[in-house]
């Protein structure tokens, strides 16, 4: 029997994850299945253990779950501990091993699929939630110029910066005016409801590249804002979702899959 993963959120029918990791699955000849699980809001941990008791050995998760996957966890990677949310269980025996991929994500989307370096960059991450904690440390690991935090609520995003020793900086969106940035990262839930972060005119440096972590058919009201405002590379988060698969494989399996196939594929099926 193969072995078993899957996605778990709520809703989870949009995923593309198990279309990600059959193409995964069939480049490095491995012999898995993926599903799909749709989790009660109140019934994750019962979801999981239902999950481990067929055999499954792993899964991803996705809204509104990771907070409760990071609880869940016996034993956490440095990444999940500083993001304080878990993307990637690996079942082990009586161990649960809990992972954040979403910045290594991210930053090989920038790094392999864009051939954006941050490295040296002025960078702006936009919102203050679990999204933007996911990929806060992986992006200063990187070493930026510098990382600035900006959030609709500024406390939010001050106990955020707080909490990671003054290397970034916390502003509300309004004391963005006059500053320039050669990478902006939209990590905000507006997109999913078509609002547009409150962003000042002038935000974008020459030759910036303007970055929503939401995916989908049409442009995001954050990147066309972001074109007319004159940033030079717009780019959606689903090359990010196909590296964070990756990096999840590879926890799972030992094998780090080739994406930029698995990438172009997705590109033109939601083209």
């Amino acid at each position: 029997m193969p072995d078993q993963y899957a996605v778990i959120g709520n809703p989870v029918a949009h995923s593309k994850s198990p279309q990600i990791h059959a193409e995964f699955a069939r480049q490095t000849g491995q012999e898995l299945t993926y599903e799909r699980l749709l989790a009660p809001t109140d019934h994750f941990k019962a979801t999981v253990e239902t999950f481990i008791a067929r055999g499954g050995l792993g899964v991803n998760v996705t809204l509104p779950f990771k907070g409760e996957a990071f609880d869940l966890a016996t034993r956490l990677s440095e990444r999940a501990r500083a993001a304080q949310a878990v993307n990637t269980l690996k079942f082990e025996g009586n161990t649960i091993f809990g992972d954040n991929t979403d910045g290594a994500g991210l930053v090989n989307d920038l790094a392999h699929n864009l051939g954006r370096a941050i490295a040296g960059q002025r960078v702006l991450l936009l919102g203050a939630g679990g999204a933007a904690r996911g990929v806060i440390k992986p992006l200063l690991e990187q070493q930026p110029a510098y990382l600035t935090l900006a959030n609709r609520t500024p406390g939010k995003a001050r106990d955020l910066a707080q909490s990671l020793d003054g290397r970034v900086e916390f502003v509300s969106y309004a004391a963005l005016t006059g500053m320039q940035f050669d990478i902006v990262i939209n990590a905000t839930s507006a997109s999913l409801t078509g609002a547009l972060p409150p962003l000042p005119p002038g935000v974008f440096a020459h030759g910036a590249l303007a970055y929503d972590m939401m995916y989908g058919m049409r442009e995001t009201p954050f990147l066309a804002f972001a074109r007319s405002d004159g940033a030079a590379a717009l780019a959606d988060g689903l090359g990010m979702l196909v590296e964070q698969a990756a990096e999840s494989f590879l926890i799972w399996r030992g094998l780090r899959p080739d994406t930029a196939l698995v990438l172009k594929r997705l590109r033109q099926a939601i083209a």
